[in-house]
């Protein structure tokens, strides 16, 4: 039977995702070290009512309050045993927001990095992960999603832990990584490595979400687009600009005009898949609605037309921009992140 996502591509050249969902419930009272998955049971209004306004914006494919719903992400809250109350609340309030719309919005259940870093460079075994993230996709699936969405991924491992985990559940997977390093993941991981990924698991989508600003991403999508098959969705969920600290707390500098720039250059570049991450408001979401409804596509973008409509590139994303990235390099600049990096899964979104 097909699946809906797959039934929704064919009807359509491109699906809009929704925005930021932890910064939007800051700006709705969620306070810094508070976890956003207990909001699911305490403040389920204030989820929905984000939800509900995504979708009026626009939003074909609306993620779940769920990104920090594995057990060892939980445990910090001393939650890891509401694991399933958590994340099947977060998948109903979403399912009930897309029923109301009058048309098909899917529901992606968000799952994000556990926090802790896998063997052998850490003390978390591939199957504890894998059965971490088998625990939250059941209880997601559970909750009425049509996808599970895997996001803000920086290792190999942990992301196939993800998939494998997700895979216990029936439902597509779409898996993003963060590549914001240089034209990398934290851990070193390129976009022609995710390439690899999405043949090696048969992704329904793959991409890229969060990073350090819209150029950056449309950068790593143009390589993503070179290096993976011709048939897969691709994924761009860029951050809205930059983020600033101004008075006291952390904005993101990018406009609405620039985000609709981004989504044109997204498709441009081969997403069919556009959304927005940490800072994206529905106006932003509006916007950039607006922008893809009466956008022509173009020839995919140079390096050129990226900096000059949305800012600079990194000098690792324009080395692969350029076809001259070397995989010596870049095991080099992984080695060097799985050094020094400790633990990963924090998003300021």
């Amino acid at each position: 039977m097909t699946d809906r996502l797959t039934t929704l591509l064919a009807q359509r050249p491109w699906l809009l995702a929704d925005g930021a969902t932890g910064s939007n419930l800051f700006e709705r009272g969620l306070q810094s070290g508070d976890a956003p998955e207990l909001w699911n049971s305490d403040h389920p209004d204030r989820v929905a009512q984000l939800h509900g306004s995504f979708v009026e914006a626009g939003a074909d494919i609306i993620l779940t309050n769920s990104f920090g719903g594995t057990r060892h992400r939980l445990k910090l809250h001393k939650a890891e045993g509401r694991v399933a109350e958590l994340n099947a609340a977060a998948a109903r309030l979403a399912r009930t927001e897309a029923d109301r719309a009058g048309r098909v919005v899917l529901v992606g259940g968000s799952m994000g990095p556990t926090g802790e870093i896998l063997e052998p460079l850490g003390p978390l075994s591939f199957e504890a992960a894998r059965a971490a993230f088998a625990e939250q996709a059941a209880a997601l699936a559970g909750g009425g999603a049509d996808i599970i969405w895997i996001e803000t991924m920086s290792s190999i491992e942990e992301t196939e832990a993800a998939i494998a985990g997700a895979r216990t559940c029936g439902l597509p997977i779409v898996a993003t990584l963060s590549f914001d390093t240089n034209g990398r993941t934290m851990m070193g991981i390129t976009p022609a490595d995710l390439a690899g990924l999405h043949r090696k698991h048969s992704l329904a989508a793959c991409g890229s979400n969060c990073g350090t600003g819209p150029a950056e991403l449309v950068a790593c999508i143009v390589n993503l687009a070179t290096a993976a098959d011709s048939s897969a969705v691709l994924v761009a969920k860029a951050n809205c600009g930059i983020p600033q600290f101004v008075d006291g707390a952390i904005r993101f500098n990018g406009t609405p005009e620039l985000m609709a720039e981004y989504a044109r250059l997204s498709v441009d570049s081969g997403a069919r898949i556009i959304g927005g991450c940490c800072g994206t408001t529905p106006e932003h979401l509006r916007v950039m609605r607006q922008a893809l409804e009466t956008h022509v596509r173009a020839p995919k973008p140079d390096l050129s037309k990226i900096e000059s409509r949305l800012g600079a590139i990194s000098n690792g994303a324009t080395a692969q921009l350029r076809g001259e990235f070397s995989r010596e390099a870049g095991a080099a600049a992984g080695a060097r992140g799985r050094r020094t990096t400790s633990r990963r899964g924090a998003r300021a979104e």
